[in-house]
């Protein structure tokens, strides 16, 4: 493996974590492998003082039934039953000096402890110490205690047992927590691996994206946890994203045509009026033509705008209380006239009371849109009707028409920018009307929905909350 791979390695997710998991069990154990240790080590020492205090105990009942050469006699005989090498005996005087004592030839390096001898006579009953020797692994466990007024006992046990049996505990332990600590890490290693994966996965489908794959999706397991909601999430950004993309060009092309005819025909008009125009008249009409191509043009920019600006929620909404009842009746007098001229009748059956919270502006726009689609599609003697309902939280606008009404093919399209259905092409616009209108009602947390079928009419209905939603 290379440096930089190595190094790669160590600044992996997976690889921190497992240092982590292994790094916690390591100090959890150790912790536990110190509490044990001491618990152990307390446990054999408590065993080794109360052997210790049975001695003097039975020297000292031994003393006051038979005297102390009984008891002198008595210490000889324990060290050489129990071993000379495991425990010692010694008589005391009161000023510490030692008159008799078992054979100390292997203790010879254990002295007296003045310190001891001083507690005692401050009235405690015993002193324990414990004495490692020079040169030797074991350590002694030393009891001071009065055997009689005048007779201090001092004996020691070596602690061989208790040594060996630490040495012992320490072994296996090392061994054990080699063991385990190569275990955690195998295991840490493996859980990490496994709990970045889907990382790794959205990391990769977003190298083939970058690479200009937009079809690429992040596998989702199904296991419903914290990986599953991200892969999830960033399939529907990815989607949205390419929805996005896909709107982009589709607007690109339709601004590109949409453009095109209008200066075509301003540039048509000015060379024709060039090349041919004599009289003052001529080139007025076409300043005319000019301006009125122009404003086409600026309409379409600033619908456009509009549209995108809503859509991203850069200009707040107002929030006022509006009356939707009074603004849909100024609606419908505002388009009484358009639909007279055609020959349509427009019916507004709205009744009192609907009010909102929006930006009435906006919804005046959506309105005015949605009436002149209505109008603009309806031939004559035909029919639009306006109604509201409301209940609890929403308020409903419905507009239905008698008009030419769209084929199921063309339903999912018509809320496009700039899409135009084959019997729109003959009339005046520029597809920019519903997109608006969905926009907007959108903008308020509403939404808008259609229904449809050819020579039957549509209708068109806005769902609006009475309150705007919280911006996020």
């Amino acid at each position: 493996m290379s440096l930089r791979k190595r190094i790669s390695l160590r600044n992996t997710l997976a690889f921190r974590l497992t240092l982590w998991y292994a790094g916690i069990f390591t100090l959890s154990s150790c912790v536990a492998f110190l509490l044990f240790y001491t618990l152990i080590t307390s446990v054999i020492q408590d065993r080794t003082d109360q052997e210790l205090l049975s001695q003097v105990n039975r020297f000292s009942t031994l003393d006051a039934a038979e005297g102390i050469e009984a008891v002198k006699n008595a210490a000889v005989i324990e060290a050489q039953a129990a071993g000379v090498k495991k425990v010692f005996f010694r008589l005391l005087a009161l000023n510490g000096q030692a008159f008799s004592s078992s054979n100390m030839a292997y203790w010879k390096d254990i002295d007296i402890d003045d310190a001891a001898i001083k507690e005692l006579l401050r009235g405690h009953g015993h002193a324990f110490e414990t004495i490692t020797i020079p040169n030797r692994r074991e350590k002694v466990r030393v009891l001071y205690a009065f055997l009689s007024p005048i007779i201090i006992l001092q004996v020691g046990q070596a602690m061989e047992s208790y040594s060996r049996f630490l040495d012992a505990f320490k072994g296996i332990f090392i061994t054990t927590m080699t063991f385990l600590i190569v275990l955690a890490a195998g295991v840490g290693w493996f859980m990490a691996r496994r709990a970045v994966s889907g990382v790794e996965a959205v990391t990769r489908t977003a190298q083939k994206i970058s690479g200009g794959n937009l079809e690429e999706r992040v596998p989702v397991k199904g296991r419903g946890d914290e990986i599953d909601q991200l892969a999830t999430t960033f399939n529907q950004m990815l989607n949205r994203v390419q929805a996005l993309l896909t709107e982009i060009k589709e607007m690109s092309d339709n601004i590109a045509h949409d453009l095109r005819s209008p200066i075509t025909r301003i540039r048509g008009i000015a060379e024709v009026t060039l090349t041919t125009g004599k009289s003052l008249n001529e080139y007025e009409a076409m300043a005319a033509s000019t301006v009125e191509e122009c404003d086409r043009l600026l309409d379409m920019i600033n619908t456009m705008l509009m549209i995108s600006k809503t859509e991203a929620g850069v200009d707040g909404l107002v929030q006022e209380e509006i009356d939707l009842t009074s603004l849909v009746r100024k609606a419908c007098e505002l388009f009484e006239p358009a639909a007279e001229d055609k020959g349509v009748i427009l019916r507004c059956d709205v009744s009192s009371g609907s009010r909102l919270t929006g930006d009435t502006r906006m919804i005046q726009r959506m309105l005015s849109n949605l009436l002149d689609n209505a109008i603009k599609y309806t031939p004559p003697e035909g029919s639009v009707s306006l109604s509201l309902s409301e209940n609890g939280r929403e308020i409903a606008v419905s507009i239905k028409d008698t008009g030419v009404g769209l084929s199921p093919t063309e339903l999912p399209r018509i809320f496009e920018r700039f899409y135009r259905c084959d019997q729109s092409r003959s009339q005046a616009g520029i597809g920019l009307g519903l997109s608006l209108a969905r926009a907007v009602a959108r903008a308020h947390g509403g939404e808008i929905t259609v229904m449809s079928a050819p020579n039957q009419g549509s209708t068109f209905t806005v769902t609006l909350p009475k309150s705007l939603p919280p911006r996020s």
